[in-house]
């Protein structure tokens, strides 16, 4: 792979980023339960890539031996995703996109267990540099107040998302990474359709166009985009990169729910940023 090569691969990476930082905001404006909310994310976006899979005639088929993986990656993803939104709810779009960006730094220590990788102390450093950044969100930690408990189900969050990115990474040379995604969803689906009858769900008559946003730019593009990304780097580089996301989400959260952010989020916003800009000078001059 050349340096041309290389850059466009960071640059659509940068891309998914982009697309998935639209969960902030939609998360703290869909007025849902949140199970409910996942559900239907889940459910349009499935209906969405199985007709692109048809289209580019893509196969189904899974061995016997990776089933079990592929359910595990969906069950996580759905955890990821619920703990996700209710810490979005609990603070605001900073709180809850910083805390889940803990997940390179879990990665970074899982990966050279679960995929027996050379262990890479910069990855460490890095990472540990994204935790400064958050940790710039509490400078008084209390576990009585919503903020606190935001950052907790954020780093939860970024647990489910770490250990599921990770069983992903050996798939992702043996199947296209939209059927794999399809098949996520079609487990979160799955898994959350009890919580249409436990939820409240007449209002998602006007909710429904967030829905759609929810789920074709922010679940179908941005999710398979990323996970096309496990092709070209390693993914704890992969996560490190991405850590641009809270930054996009929240820009978008400035302009569309009028979020400012304080002087602390956003020191740990540029901290966070540093890190990405070093991974991508390093992760380029590897090439």
């Amino acid at each position: 792979m050349n340096k041309a090569t290389h850059l466009r691969h960071i640059l659509e990476l940068n891309l998914a980023m982009l697309f998935i930082s639209t969960s902030g905001v939609l998360g703290r404006y869909i007025e849902l339960p949140v199970p409910v909310t996942i559900g239907l994310r889940a459910l349009f976006a499935a209906i969405v890539l199985f007709l692109y899979c048809r289209w580019q005639k893509m196969s189904f088929n899974i061995q016997s031996k990776d089933r079990l993986s592929i359910l595990a990656t969906g069950v996580l993803m759905g955890l990821h995703w619920i703990t996700y939104f209710y810490a979005l709810r609990l603070s605001n779009v900073a709180i809850g996109m910083l805390s889940l960006f803990t997940y390179p730094v879990i990665t970074a220590l899982l990966e050279p267990m679960l995929l027996k990788t050379k262990f890479d102390r910069s990855h460490l450093l890095l990472g540990g540099l994204v935790v400064i950044g958050v940790y710039f969100l509490l400078p008084v930690i209390s576990f009585e107040n919503s903020i606190t408990q935001a950052v907790m189900l954020g780093v939860l969050s970024a647990l489910f998302y770490a250990l599921r990115n990770l069983i992903l990474k050996s798939k992702v040379t043996n199947y296209n990474g939209s059927m794999l995604m399809w098949y996520q969803l079609l487990i979160i689906s799955v898994f959350l359709l009890p919580s249409f009858y436990f939820f409240e769900v007449s209002h998602v008559k006007n909710q429904w166009h967030y829905l759609v946003i929810l789920a074709f730019l922010t679940t179908a593009v941005g999710h398979t985009l990323f996970l096309k990304s496990f092709k070209q780097f390693s993914i704890t580089t992969a996560s490190i990169i991405s850590s641009t996301q809270p930054i996009y989400g929240i820009v978008l959260g400035i302009l569309v729910l009028g979020e400012i952010p304080k002087v602390s989020t956003c020191i740990g916003g540029v901290l966070i940023l540093c890190s990405v800009v070093i991974e991508s000078i390093r992760s380029y001059k590897n090439v």
